[in-house]
């Protein structure tokens, strides 16, 4: 991490430099704070999560970076001053969003946090943040600064606008910083740098008629979100009083959902104490700060001292938030806005660069204190794509927009509003950064097709998935390779283990399947009663789509009591390889067999609720077949005759690094002790990087904090490895547990072949590999030898 602020030297001070002992200043009529000067190829101002994912973006990318934060902490509402757990697509694996965990930086945080620290301290994924951030030494780190000023740069013949440098001050080292760009990233959450900038914004609820969207809010209902504050509490184990502060809410009648409330929950979960909608949620943040205190001190008063709660005695009042978790503010126009239609349509983009998946979910402004329910969710299908040109100012042509200060409307902010959502565009800016500062070109540039198709490659490289797009890279050698494995599975069995799963619920396994007829399902039941068991066979509108409205087939299976094992024939035929989910409806005399073996891209499914259609709100019915979580959630005991195909060794290199519409990975069969993948070539080739994408199970939603999580390395993931080349060892890895693996050989190495040997996997599951990637340059750089200043794109990209 370059460094302008003192910290993280790598050298420690002369003596000389701590001997003074005595400072003597005169008076002067007036002084200045010291102040710094520093250059970047990109300056970020807003160290919440998506801030620091693009700042680590972009220097991994080869800029010069600075990271401008105004708190003494990263990650912004995720951080251990207001400690929200971060989520995004995934929806806490409530909805149809299947392999949904948004990919790249975020991931690696977000898979490096559950490694350590799947309790979810927040105080840990603090050091995780900080660590990644100071690992780049690309990046200068301002904390406790704030960004004061904006100098926009001279008139311009053609009238564009763009920003020449920024102000900021630390109030902890009394530092004045001036730094100058040629790009900048607004991640500010309220848009600080945006609004100086003179950038057009919106803040509010844009009226139904603008957008056609029949989710738009009536002005009962209000159109901002509002703050919330959070709380903990502790047991001590020995009574524990508690005397109110005299600003503590004393009447709790004027919250209608008081009465819900329980000794049982931390204020963390109870996301509901919100408030402020209706207030300036900028300029009136403390107003809104105030308020909340004292509803969340009213509470805990009322917890304690109003003798409903014995349960709460020896509780103690562990921590309050000092800074509100903010939802809404201004929203800034780009050169496009994103809208309901967007979103629930699942509008494809010619410049998708990230995605969403968070419901639509509006509060009303008056929050804790409505009589409103706390919350309107309105779920589409799956995931939905963000272009691009949501992402770059309309007004200010070097300037990009990340978090939740893009360009949507209100309604679809309240689905792309969430901390992942935001830092996946984060990075997807960082990278285009990186593309306008080699090129000397404006962000809007990048919208040219085939800049945007390089811009599109780039982040597939970096594991940013983008829905209804395959990495097309003429640059890896892998793909020209021919690739055979010591086994790969065809799926016949999934053996049982364990006690059978009550069909108290509609129970499913989802699985993809070839084109062709149905396989024949066989199930293990154990039986109460005589009855009659329903099993359908549905599948979503595209192969990668898994809300299971469209149905293949159906029968109905007469049981006898005891246990048995029963076939399944469908007699349906699949057109195109294509995700499906053997549904089991609920049938409270049977129970069927699970099995313990994880397998990658196989998921079980429960139906938990349905959504009905409303089309006065513009809101799809959907019937919710969820995963359940591990150590619960376990696969369906199954045989399937003919086995099928699910893992072959030629999907390393099919450009997708999770399941879509296939597993799209390499999986071993259970029984291979050996597994092992080669790829050979006909003539040698020169290898300077290997890249290997792992299944760190990208359904896992992986909150940050306050959830806790049964494992700390996903068991799919591949854990002991070695890479060798025409049997020479290039990497013996142990240990491993990250969804990516990158090898850069000192000197590259001239082979006809690659070996890759698996030792061991992280749990009860076979080896499996998304993607083996090989390249002849060692450096994964789009900026080479350090980035330099570039000329002002309003100059260089013309």
């Amino acid at each position: 991490m370059r460094d302008i602020q003192g910290r993280m030297s790598s050298e420690a001070p002369s003596p000389t430099s701590r001997s003074q002992r005595l400072v003597v200043e005169p008076a002067v009529g007036r002084r200045d704070f010291l102040t710094r000067e520093d250059d970047a190829d990109l300056v970020v101002v807003g160290g919440g999560l998506s801030g620091t994912c693009a700042a680590i973006t972009a220097a991994r990318a080869g800029l010069r970076v600075v990271l401008i934060q105004d708190r003494p902490v990263l990650g912004g509402n995720s951080s251990s001053e207001v400690r929200l757990w971060i989520l995004g697509a995934t929806a806490h694996m409530s909805n149809n969003n299947r392999f949904a965990r948004e990919g790249g930086v975020l991931d690696e945080i977000l898979v490096e946090n559950m490694y350590r620290n799947r309790d979810g301290n927040p105080v840990v994924f603090d050091t995780i943040l900080l660590e990644k951030v100071v690992e780049e030494p690309g990046i200068t780190l301002l904390l406790n600064t704030a960004m004061i000023d904006v100098r926009m740069a001279d008139g311009d013949v053609d009238g564009s606008r763009r920003i020449a440098g920024v102000s900021a001050f630390c109030s902890q080292n009394s530092t004045r910083y001036e730094i100058t760009a040629p790009y900048f990233v607004d991640s500010s959450g309220d848009g600080a740098l945006g609004f100086l900038a003179g950038a057009a914004f919106r803040m509010g609820a844009e009226a139904s008629s603008e957008f056609g969207e029949k989710f738009a809010p009536s002005t009962e209902y209000g159109d901002l979100l509002g703050h919330s504050i959070y709380f903990y509490s502790k047991d001590v184990g020995h009574p524990v009083r508690f005397v109110p502060p005299s600003y503590a809410l004393d009447d709790l009648s004027e919250i209608p959902r008081a009465r819900s409330f329980n000794a049982n929950e931390d204020g963390c979960r109870l996301w509901w104490i919100e408030w402020g909608g209706r207030l300036d949620t900028v300029h009136e943040t403390e107003t809104i700060k105030w308020r909340l205190w004292q509803v969340v001190y009213g509470v805990w008063n009322h917890l304690k001292n109003s003798g409903e709660f014995p349960d709460a005695a020896n509780l103690t009042l562990e921590w309050v938030g000092t800074i509100p978790g903010k939802r809404e503010s201004r929203r800034f126009e780009g050169l496009y806005m994103l809208c309901q239609d967007d979103v629930l349509g699942q509008a494809q983009h010619p410049d998708a660069v990230a995605f969403g998946g968070w419901s639509i979910d509006l509060h009303p402004a008056d929050g804790v204190f409505s009589e409103r329910p706390g919350c309107n969710q309105l779920h589409g299908r799956g995931t939905y794509q963000i272009p691009y040109r949501c992402l770059v100012s309309r007004d200010v042509e070097n300037l990009f927009l990340a978090g939740r200060l893009t360009s949507v409307s209100h309604v679809a902010f309240g689905s792309t509003r969430v901390m992942a959502t935001g830092s996946h565009c984060g990075q997807a800016v960082a990278t285009a950064a990186a593309l306008c500062v080699r090129d000397g070109v404006r962000p809007a540039d990048l919208l040219e097709p085939a800049r945007m198709a390089e811009l599109q490659r780039w982040l597939l490289r970096g594991s940013q998935h983008i829905p209804q797009h395959a990495l097309e890279d003429p640059e890896d050698l892998a793909r020209s390779a021919s690739i055979v494995a010591s086994s790969e599975l065809r799926l016949g069995t999934l053996p049982r283990a364990g006690d059978p799963l009550p069909l108290d619920i509609d129970r499913g396994q989802l699985l993809p399947l070839e084109a062709g007829p149905v396989p024949r399902f066989g199930l293990k039941v154990r039986v109460a009663a005589p009855t009659t068991l329903r099993v359908q066979l549905r599948r979503g509108a595209r192969p990668d789509d898994y809300t299971p409205d469209r149905l293949i087939g159906e029968c109905a299976l007469e049981l006898e009591v005891g246990e048995q094992v029963v076939q399944v024939d469908l007699d349906a035929v699949l057109t195109e390889p294509s995700y499906t989910a053997l549904c089991l409806l609920a049938n409270p005399d049977v129970a069927v067999a699970a099995s313990d073996l994880v397998v990658t891209g196989l998921v079980p499914l429960r139906h938990v609720k349905d959504q009905e259609p409303d089309d006065a709100i513009g809101q799809p019915g959907l019937e919710f077949w969820v995963p359940v979580r591990r150590p619960e959630g376990r696969n369906l005991a199954l045989t399937l005759d003919p086995p099928v195909l699910v893992g072959p060794a030629s999907a390393v290199a099919n450009g997708l690094d999770r399941p879509t519409g296939a597993a799209n990975a390499w999986i071993a069969a259970p029984e291979d002790e050996a597994p092992t993948l080669r790829l050979t070539w006909d003539e040698p080739q020169t290898i300077g990087r290997v890249e290997l994408r792992l299944d760190t199970d990208s359904d896992h939603a992986m909150e940050s904090a306050l959830w806790t999580h049964p494992e700390d390395a996903m068991p799919q993931c591949v854990r002991d490895f070695t890479i060798s080349a025409n049997g020479r060892v290039l990497a013996k890895v142990g240990g491993h547990h990250q969804s990516a693996y990158r090898l850069t050989l000192a000197e590259p190495v001239r082979t006809s072949e690659l070996t890759i040997a698996v030792e061991g996997v992280n749990g009860h599951a076979p080896a499996a590999l998304f993607s083996v990637r090989c390249y002849r340059d060692p450096e994964h750089r789009i900026v080479r030898d350090g980035a330099s200043v570039v000329a002002a794109p309003s100059v260089a990209g013309r």
